[in-house]
């Protein structure tokens, strides 16, 4: 089965960073869909109702952007975007959140949000960052490497996106690599996602995409799945 990938968007700075690696993982294969987290309801009906239909219009627009208008969204309310989402992604039986860097990245470099940050250390899905400005510069996935251990999932994940994207798997990141993929530490329990120091320095040094994946968890990727999409 392909992989689920919610991607979360709210329409800030660099979110659209977020959908266009959605939108690479879509041509992959992956079933891609948009969440954006409120974190209260409103005290009475016509506020909640206006603040609904302002979250609505954010994921339309973010929908549009996807170039898959149709595609699922989900709008859910709760204190926490980590926890939101990962209650999301555990219902919708998600394989893959994916966020954009931190809104103070520099352009081209990947940087860990908190909310990212809250789970790549046991949360239950792979998790995946975009560099800032992808969007402006989405050429596709051409070079992919995978960092981890033999049986760890990387190396299958990274060998089904480049056989589905027509890609090349290559065994050190450059400056040309186009998405990093990362096994969790091998003590990491199965299904939970939790990087070592070293993991993380990599992400700090990327360039380009990082997918970071659940332990014991390869994703499997086909071919296009996002109708209008070059």
């Amino acid at each position: 089965m392909a992989a689920k990938v919610i991607v979360s968007y709210d329409g800030t700075a660099n979110e659209d960073d977020a959908i266009a690696l959605g939108r690479i993982l879509g041509q992959a294969g992956a079933d891609v869909e948009l969440a954006y987290v409120r974190h209260a309801a409103e005290g009475d009906a016509a506020a909640e109702q206006a603040a609904q239909g302002e979250a609505q219009a954010v994921v339309a627009k973010g929908l549009a952007i996807l170039g898959d208008p149709g595609a699922a969204s989900h709008v859910v309310i709760d204190p926490s975007t980590p926890a939101g989402l990962a209650r999301l992604a555990g219902a919708e039986n998600a394989d893959v959140i994916v966020f954009c860097s931190d809104s103070h990245t520099a352009r081209g470099h990947v940087a860990i949000g908190n909310s990212a940050d809250r789970l790549l250390q046991g949360g239950g899905c792979a998790v995946a960052i975009a560099p800032v400005d992808l969007a402006l510069r989405d050429k596709g996935l051409r070079k992919i490497v995978a960092v981890g251990e033999a049986d760890g999932g990387a190396l299958a994940t990274a060998s089904s996106l480049a056989g589905a994207l027509g890609a090349d798997v290559q065994p050190v990141m450059g400056d040309e690599t186009d998405l990093l993929i990362i096994d969790s530490r091998a003590d990491a329990a199965e299904g939970t996602v939790s990087i070592s120091s070293a993991a993380a320095h990599l992400i700090e040094i990327a360039r380009c995409s990082v997918l970071v994946l659940a332990r014991d968890r390869a994703l499997t990727f086909t071919a296009g799945n996002l109708s209008g999409v070059a």
